[in-house]
């Protein structure tokens, strides 16, 4: 069984908009908390690595 993850730093005043991340065989797995069923994605250590810094310096931010 996959243990899915809330992010401590993408919960919001209403505790919806979360980010969830799993630890699995060989990957990092990501998805929205809103849709459990829903899409989510693996990355590799190290893509998951690049990823956050990528959002931490606003590399991924819509304008």
């Amino acid at each position: 069984m996959i243990e899915w993850r809330k992010s401590s730093r993408s919960a919001t005043s209403d505790n919806t908009s979360c980010v969830e991340v799993a630890a699995l065989a060989r990957n990092i797995g990501v998805r929205d908390s809103k849709d459990p069923a829903g899409p989510a994605f693996a990355l590799s250590p190290e893509s998951f690595r690049a990823f956050v810094r990528d959002v931490k310096v606003g590399d991924l931010d819509i304008p």
